[in-house]
């Protein structure tokens, strides 16, 4: 009102001001123990509900672990790994028991002559800790001092081979025969050493020979082995 007096206009602005003051007291009197509202999904706040793990369809995981599968009586194994429970484990079939040159000793024993006959036993000692076997003939040859081979190789004669078991320390002996060169009339030579080869093995063994002449070639110049048997010979 444009004629209203000052004392009216005061009064008015009081009451508006009690009104207000009123007002903001009311929004200031809330319960201060009230607790917070909570909070509604899609908030910043990580997820803290755990859910129940899905069932297991036998994936790897991301480390590449197979993820085991349940089997029938409640057992598991993992998908992809053998079922070594059942397994039947083969022995190595490949590991023989077959006497090996290095663990073997060589001997020639003494001759025991008769009929025309020198007979001379080649004699192999186990001198190794293990328990081996020797089946067979041996290989033989007579060398002169530079290595080179005096006569041809020696004869097999017929015989059925046996395997000889060798406990650490035993031997087993193969005859080594040829006729008497000065019976026979055939050449002579006189070895420095008979090379022996245990069987199926490659590397030989030397052995000093002192059984004097032995027949190279000629007549009746034939030397023969027998097959191993056990003992040395004597």
């Amino acid at each position: 009102m444009a004629n209203s007096s000052p004392a009216r206009r005061r009064g008015t602005l009081l009451v508006g001001s009690a009104a207000v003051l009123g007002l903001l007291t009311a929004c200031g009197n809330g319960d201060v123990g009230a607790a917070p509202a909570k909070t509604v999904s899609g908030s910043a706040a990580p997820a803290t509900e755990t859910s129940s793990p899905a069932e297991s369809t036998g994936s790897p995981d991301p480390a590449g672990t197979p993820s085991p599968v349940t089997q029938s009586g409640g057992t598991t194994k993992p998908s992809s790994a053998p079922d070594t429970a059942t397994r039947t484990v083969k022995p190595d079939s490949a590991k023989s028991t077959r006497c090996h040159t290095s663990e073997l000793r060589a001997a020639v024993g003494r001759n025991d002559p008769g009929a025309g006959q020198e007979n001379f036993p080649v004699v192999l000692t186990n001198k190794s800790s293990r328990t081996c076997t020797l089946r067979g003939y041996p290989g033989a040859a007579f060398v002169n001092a530079s290595g080179t081979q005096l006569g041809p190789d020696p004869q097999r004669t017929s015989g059925s081979p046996v395997t000889v078991t060798l406990r650490p320390g035993q031997s087993a002996w193969a005859g080594l025969t040829f006729s008497n060169p000065q019976i026979s009339g055939a050449k002579t030579g006189k070895p420095a050493s008979l090379v022996i080869t245990p069987p199926d093995e490659r590397d030989p063994l030397k052995v000093t020979w002192t059984g004097g002449t032995v027949p190279v070639s000629g007549n009746s110049s034939s030397v023969r082995l027998t097959v191993f048997a056990p003992g040395s010979g004597a």
